[in-house]
């Protein structure tokens, strides 16, 4: 008990415990902003990822439709509802369940 008052009392004890409640609590770089920090750095890297990708994705795509003139008119047809001169286009929409 007279080593724990006599540590209390030590003002270099002291001095340390309110650096480490200053820099843990106090601080503009706390552990709550180290948190917020870390969250949206892994956000920021997934969003990184999930972007490259979609970017590789499209390049793929675009090579595909540059060099395979059926893919093109097969994404034609798809996308834009593109038809030949003799042809009817018929669009089919399926329901949600929801709405039934």
């Amino acid at each position: 008990m007279k080593r724990l008052v006599g540590l209390i009392k030590n003002k270099f004890f002291l001095v340390t415990v309110a650096f480490i409640v200053w820099m843990l609590a106090f601080d503009k770089n706390d552990l709550h902003s180290q948190y917020q920090y870390f969250t949206e750095v892994r956000k920021a890297q997934k969003e990184r990822d999930f972007y490259l990708k979609e970017t590789n994705q499209a390049n793929k795509d675009l090579n595909e439709l540059t060099t395979n003139p059926a893919t093109l008119e097969k994404f034609a047809r798809e996308k834009y509802l593109m038809k030949k001169d003799n042809e009817d286009v018929f669009v089919v929409v399926r329901k949600k369940k929801s709405e039934e």
